[in-house]
């Protein structure tokens, strides 16, 4: 029987908002740390933990009230001027706001939170009387790496000292989550100076991993570094449910409003509809009725779309919603590593559908932690390169026409392509003779081949050559792609373009062997006539030359893996990311708007789904990323040769 039986609506509308105040006091937190002198910033960090201790001590929840008073004891005195924030206090009062957010987790489940390790309490109580240590330099656990190229964190051949970045990931953004073991004992730190403990830079659990990363099974849980006895929080299970998909969306009663105004104007075309219906059905056929219901199906199909964007304009989300989780995850990460950096934010306000934000959070995650680990430099390389001290990360969202591009832009040292080849070599991902083969641009796209990593030593941070493979391959699920600008010694730039929604996809609606397939699209630049006077030949394959620009031909019906059963007369000039190609249809048909449905127990290669057309036929909705991607070897090419006696055949 559930602890909070009676009151699950009460618990459910505390805990939507409790957890957006606390994201909120997170981001907060770190803004703090930039500005500690900042009153207005901590008296607003103060109220949204009274709101969350307010809302908890109304459910009785005794240990997440303890916890939130004393670091609400903390706030009053740094607020007051009684406290100095240090990097060390603030490590403190994160691992605090880390459990609040874990004890969310048993609520969500309906079960009482565990009281927060006595160590963390312990750790708060001294962080109030003063006792904390401050130092002038990070703790030796967060010193900076050697620059060997090894990652900071795999200075140690064991991993069970280092920070449990699943668990972060699983407590800051809600992904799933390993089933994890007890921490174990804290390793005994070396000599130092001063003899008091110092606080782990990253206590609480992180995020997922990042270029090449990947979670790690059975991961100890909040592990301790050296020299750093901060709490060891025990698993909990409830942190888990924060990995279930939120249910709820929070919609403005205008946008409301307006889809039910446009319903309302729908029931009166359709009783207009009706009188008509019975008119002609009783034989009157005149013009007047005629020009009649042709007015009534015109303004009923004006409703029909305006009602269909106002739905969609529901299930939109700024953005910002998703991106105000990644200060606080750059800022760990940054401090564990021994860098400074500071992730810039822009455009928060560019919405997106919901369902896509979810799916969007394990990219972005993995992007701004390969920003952080792998992009940006420790302070020494920065300052001997003659860089500014502190690395700017920015994570950017904009809207361009029916697309979203984010961007995350590092100023880091920038991506080396020949380092790149030859580390892909060196794992057996390519052979010598395609690494020669790939210019700059094209070795670049080698970080998302699975198994890709430039680390020589896997860590719990990154090496394990999975996490760009995740980007790659979600980015696709949401129709979307990935690109890549890097320029040595400057940074690099990780673009990516998707759709405002997955639930209605434009496509060019096109026939290959008397079967009509839709395309997006979004990567149909223009449609062409095919002409063997416009036919080329180089390097043996069929090319036509598009205002001076040499495009490949490929078979739409040998990407499919079929015969061409007529000679294709039309090309459709498609861009998929870098690459331009010109695409071989028999005929198309046109533009249409679809609603994609998915296909039932079947996945057929390179199709997305199905829709209906305007007579009630099928039309597949083509992959174009998957059916390209499995085409690698350029089978679907045409040949010069057989493509001149086609269209020979054909004339």
């Amino acid at each position: 029987m559930s602890d909070f039986s009676g009151m699950e609506d009460l618990l459910q509308d505390f805990l939507t908002e409790a957890s957006e105040l606390l994201s909120d006091v997170d981001n907060k937190l770190v803004e703090l740390e930039k500005r500690p002198d900042d009153k207005n910033l901590l008296n607003v960090i103060f109220r949204g933990f009274h709101t969350i201790k307010g809302g908890a001590g109304f459910l009785n929840v005794d240990a997440l009230v303890n916890l939130c008073h004393r670091t609400e004891n903390l706030f009053d005195k740094l607020r007051n001027g009684e406290l100095k924030l240090t990097p060390e206090l603030m490590d403190a009062i994160l691992a605090a706001t880390g459990v609040v957010r874990d004890m969310f987790g048993s609520l969500s489940q309906s079960r009482p939170p565990a009281p927060a390790d006595a160590a963390l309490l312990t750790q708060l109580d001294d962080a109030l009387e003063g006792r904390l240590p401050s130092a002038a330099a990070p703790a030796p656990a967060l010193a900076v790496a050697p620059a060997a190229g090894a990652a900071p964190v795999a200075a140690s051949a064991s991993h069970g000292n280092q920070p449990d970045w699943v668990m972060l990931h699983a407590a800051i953004t809600g992904a799933p989550m390993p089933a994890a073991k007890p921490a174990s004992a804290p390793v005994p730190a070396a000599p130092a100076a001063a003899p008091a403990p110092v606080v782990s830079a990253a206590p609480l659990p992180a995020a997922p991993v990042s270029v090449p990363a990947v979670t790690t099974p059975a991961a100890p849980a909040m592990g301790l570094k050296p020299a750093a006895p901060a709490p060891a929080s025990k698993p909990q299970p409830a942190a888990q449910q924060l990995a279930a998909q939120e249910t709820t969306i929070r919609i403005d009663t205008n946008r409301l409003d307006q889809v039910l105004n446009l319903s309302g104007e729908i029931g009166l075309t359709k009783n207009r509809l009706t009188t008509l219906r019975t008119d002609i059905l009783n034989g009157k056929t005149d013009s007047t009725t005629l020009k009649a219901l042709d007015e009534a199906i015109g303004q009923l199909d004006l409703l029909v779309s305006d009602l269909q964007n106002a739905v969609m304009k529901t299930r939109m989300q700024p953005i910002g919603r998703l991106f105000q989780k990644y200060p606080r995850l750059a800022r760990d990460l940054a401090r564990q590593l021994g860098k400074d950096v500071e992730l810039v934010i822009s455009g928060e306000e560019t919405e997106l559908d919901k369902t896509m934000l979810e799916d969007l959070n394990d990219p972005l995650v993995h992007l701004v932690r390969n920003a952080v680990d792998h992009g940006v430099e420790t302070i020494e390389e920065r300052i001997a390169a003659g860089k500014p001290p502190k690395s700017i990360v920015q994570l950017s969202a904009t809207q361009v026409g029916d697309h979203i591009l984010i961007e995350i832009v590092d100023d880091g040292k920038g991506m080396r392509a020949d380092f790149l080849r030859r580390k892909a070599v060196e794992k057996g991902l390519i052979d010598l003779e395609t690494a020669n083969s790939l210019d700059d641009k094209q070795a670049l796209q080698l970080v998302f081949m699975p198994g890709f990593s430039t680390k020589d030593q896997i860590s719990s941070v990154s090496g394990r050559g999975v996490g760009m493979d995740v980007v790659k391959t979600n980015i696709q699920k949401l129709n979307g792609r990935i690109d890549i600008h890097s320029v040595v010694g400057e940074g690099t730039r990780f673009a990516i373009s998707l759709p405002l929604t997955l639930a209605i996809l434009p496509v060019l609606v096109v026939k290959v062997c008397d079967q009509p397939f839709g395309v997006p699209l979004a990567m149909v630049r223009e449609i062409i006539p095919i002409r063997s006077e416009q036919v080329q030949e180089v390097s043996g394959r069929a090319t036509i030359v598009v205002r001076d620009e040499i495009l490949s031909v490929r078979s739409l019906a040998r990407l499919l893996g079929w015969q061409e059963t007529q000679t294709p007369q039309f090309g459709v000039l498609m861009q998929s990311g870098e690459n331009s190609f010109i695409l071989a249809i028999d005929s198309f048909i046109g533009r249409d708007d679809v609603v994609i449905k998915p296909l039932q127990n079947i996945r057929p290669r390179g199709v997305a789904g199905a829709t209906l057309s305007g007579d009630g036929s099928v039309v597949l909705v083509l992959d174009m990323e998957d059916l390209l991607e499995d085409n690698q070897s350029d089978q679907s090419a045409i040949k010069t040769s057989q493509f001149l006696e086609m269209l020979s055949n054909k004339a």
